[in-house]
């Protein structure tokens, strides 16, 4: 079985190499970080993962606007993705992810278990 491909996009390396690690000790699954939101096209473009996970606010470019550019750009479009986010809180979401406005939310900071059950629901368990 092949594993699925998952690209990181948040402006904190901690949070993205912890993700990461997360996602890898599973053994299901390819992970790529990226740390600067301008890069995150071409990230995808190069890596072609299955699931992106878009930090909402970065310094450079935000979440919600690379996540209008992958629907605009035909070779993306079909690339499921969430959005991470410190502005939407734990009491929001309750436990695991939300859904706002059709699209999937996890609050930060992430447990592995929500991680992974928002991985499992986006891509198939």
């Amino acid at each position: 079985m092949s594993k699925k491909k998952i690209l990181l996009v948040d402006d904190e390396p901690a949070l993205t190499r912890m993700l990461r690690l997360n996602l890898e000790q599973t053994g299901r699954f390819e992970v790529r970080e990226e740390n600067h939101g301008n890069n995150a096209l071409r990230a995808a473009r190069e890596f072609r993962p299955d699931l992106i996970f878009l930090d909402v606010m970065m310094p450079d470019v935000g979440g919600d606007e690379i996540a209008e550019q992958l629907k605009q750009d035909p070779a993306l479009s079909g690339i499921k993705y969430a959005f991470l986010t410190a502005i939407v809180t734990k009491r929001e979401t309750g436990t695991g992810a939300a859904e706002i406005s059709g699209e999937t939310f996890l609050a930060k900071p992430v447990k592995r278990e929500e991680l992974l059950a928002v991985v499992d629901e986006l891509l198939g368990a």
